[in-house]
């Protein structure tokens, strides 16, 4: 018992967070990586001993081609949600923060479409978008702007402004949320003081809030891509990936290539693809938040 006396006995402490992460974070990614490097299909699954064969995955998932365009529908559909979602996130953090009861009520439901789960939000929208009775449709009819219900689920462009509208709705609660906690650390004494030396809302917002937003932007950018980059619920309800691969992000293609095809070897190499491109930008970040701190 004497190694756990004093400043040791916070070891005690972290032991059940160090098991929760080794059994349920580290493992499953040591896995993964270990399966991109072995021959690994529905006939060899239950082998004891599965065959290596390296990089022999990663050459065939580019040779084969599918995976530059789900990169590129992945970041049309990533940089296409966080434009809308953090605009119209602070826009609504900046609105609200005023210390009025309607403010108060109007967030909470505001916070319904973060609250619902993503897959019932799909149906929702897959409905809304639908040719036959879809809301969209018949909105757009009765303002006169088309003429005719338009196939949005149907075709490669529309498809995905289906998607990045649908993940948008999801999304402008949980920016609006971090970034109002930014919004109330920002001293009232500050806007008074500009108030008194004359400037207006915008010169306030240019270069009071914005500026003292920064490290809540940045991180609220980083939490949106990485968030938004390996969505898969919603756009699998909505469009499976179609309609011709228009949708098919990476981890579209992944759950493709190992539970359809199921080349789990290959759909394990395209999950890795995707967590260097995020682990990539998770380093950048810490990066730069360390820069910061030395300044």
């Amino acid at each position: 018992m004497k190694l756990f006396k004093g400043e040791r006995v916070g070891y005690l402490f972290i032991i059940p967070g160090l098991l929760y992460m080794a059994c349920l974070m580290f493992y499953p990614i040591i896995y993964n990586f270990i399966l991109s490097f072995q021959k690994v299909d529905v006939m060899s699954l239950m082998k004891p001993d599965k065959e290596f064969i390296f990089f022999d995955n990663y050459i065939n998932v580019f040779e084969k081609g599918a995976i530059f365009n789900s990169i590129n529908k992945s970041f049309i559909f990533t940089i296409g949600c966080i434009v809308f979602q953090f605009s119209l996130g602070l826009l609504l953090a900046v609105l609200f923060n005023r210390q009025l009861k309607i403010y108060k009520f109007m967030k909470a439901v505001i916070m319904v479409p973060y609250i619902m789960p993503v897959t019932v939000t799909a149906i929702l929208w897959k409905f809304m978008f639908s040719v036959k009775g879809g809301i969209i449709n018949e909105a757009l009819m009765m303002l006169g702007i088309i003429k005719q219900p338009v196939e949005w689920l149907l075709m490669p462009d529309s498809a995905m402004w289906s998607v990045i509208i649908g993940n948008i709705w999801c999304g402008v609660p949980f920016n609006m949320i971090l970034l109002a906690s930014g919004l109330v650390s920002i001293p009232a004494e500050m806007y008074e003081s500009a108030l008194i030396d004359g400037a207006n809302a915008i010169q306030k917002f240019i270069y009071i809030t914005i500026p003292l937003l920064k490290a809540s932007i940045k991180a609220v950018l980083v939490l949106g891509f990485v968030y938004t980059f390996r969505c898969f619920e919603l756009v699998y309800v909505m469009t499976a990936g179609g309609p011709v691969d228009g949708t098919e992000i990476i981890p579209i293609l992944s759950y493709k290539r190992s539970f359809v095809q199921f080349n789990f070897s290959e759909g394990a190499a395209i999950g890795n693809i995707m967590f260097i491109i995020l682990f990539t930008v998770g380093l950048l970040y810490t990066r730069m938040i360390s820069k910061e701190e030395v300044m």
